[in-house]
């Protein structure tokens, strides 16, 4: 029941502030908002305030905002004045009501980071070592399990990241590592190996290392409201790239296809999330929403970033995209998701029952 309802309040409340950023910004433009909807198909719930109608439909697969004037040329509704209609609106205004869906998509991860990092705290790994592979340099040393590690070439060594970074660093430089064993601190000097590895996404790489593994040993930092604002923003942006170097590597096929996930391996990941605590739901909350903004800002048409670019080519051209190419464009664009729905749903169900 809990991994339900985390699933039902996760993808619902992406979706809602997806839309709330078109709305928003389209209200605060003066233009007109038919239908702001939550789901597709049968309206299920709903009510009317001022001249806008907010729904929920059965279908809860997506939402979207109706605008006042969407098409060049249409009829208004009545109660609705000429100067409200979208598509009357210069290029800029447009892309502006546009881009906001993605926009409130980063903000959203920004703000759940944020609140994490401020409550919570952020999670860091310690630099305790937790195992020492034989026949390396570490073990060569005389490292051990459980031994903390102090410093590194005289710099302070707080968190496991610094010390890996540190490592990589160095290529197959010496290095002198100040250790607390017990009581006691100890000098060990280390001359990493340089060796073939796998990066995140399977392709091979030369890595730096000197053979050890991190213990489970994690704290949590304190952060002031500032503090966990910029720490967030940094989390924010690391998604982000690696998320867009994640699609880079899919067109370089790097990644496979079948790596793809839909909906069905979201609901799985956050009902499994939700056995964790809020906080892991949180956090793949967010996760999500950043993948969310990306996917909706790529240039196909149908999407977000179908329609930045169609008004982006209307500023340069001086003039609107001929209708017969955009309709076209649109099949395409269509096309090409309803391919990739088919693509993730054959993936999540291959991988539910293999």
């Amino acid at each position: 029941m809990i991994s339900v309802l985390a699933i039902v309040l996760v993808l619902g409340g992406l979706i809602f502030f997806h839309e709330l950023g078109h709305f928003m910004v389209a209200k605060s433009l003066g233009i007109g908002v038919r239908t702001f909807a939550l789901g597709f198909g049968k309206k299920m719930a709903g009510f009317v305030r001022g001249q806008t109608e907010y729904r929920i439909s059965a279908v809860p697969l997506g939402g979207y905002v109706q605008l006042v004037g969407e098409n060049p040329g249409e009829d208004l509704p009545s109660g609705f004045q000429r100067e409200e209609s979208f598509s009357d609106r210069p290029p800029w205004q447009r892309m502006l009501v546009v881009a906001a869906g993605p926009v409130f998509n980063f903000l959203l991860a920004l703000l759940i980071y944020a609140g994490i990092f401020f409550l919570v705290g952020q999670q860091v790994l310690l630099p305790t070592i937790g195992s020492v592979q034989e026949g390396t340099p570490a073990a060569r040393a005389g490292l051990k399990a459980g031994d903390r590690i102090v410093s590194i070439q005289g710099e302070q060594v707080e968190y496991w990241q610094q010390l890996a970074e540190h490592i990589r660093g160095a290529g197959g430089e010496r290095l002198t590592l100040r250790v607390e064993r017990g009581n006691v601190i100890k000098t060990f000097r280390v001359t990493p190996q340089v060796q073939p590895a796998k990066n995140i996404f399977g392709e091979e790489v030369r890595v730096a290392r000197i053979g050890i593994e991190a213990a489970k040993d994690v704290a949590y930092r304190d952060l002031g409201p500032l503090q966990s604002m910029g720490a967030a923003a940094q989390q924010t942006w690391r998604v982000v790239k690696l998320t867009f170097l994640g699609l880079v590597k899919i067109i370089e096929r790097a990644v496979p296809l079948k790596s793809l996930g839909g909906p069905i391996l979201i609901a799985q990941l956050v009902g499994e999330q939700a056995q964790q605590g809020l906080v892991d739901v949180l956090g793949l909350a967010a996760l999500i929403s950043i993948n969310l903004g990306i996917l909706n800002l790529l240039p196909v048409p149908v999407l977000d970033g179908g329609h930045l670019l169609f008004f982006g080519l209307e500023t340069v051209l001086g003039r609107p995209v001929d209708p017969k190419w955009r309709e076209m464009a649109m099949r395409i664009g269509l096309s090409l998701l309803i391919a990739l729905m088919i693509l993730v749903i054959y993936n999540d169900l291959f991988r539910l029952f293999s």
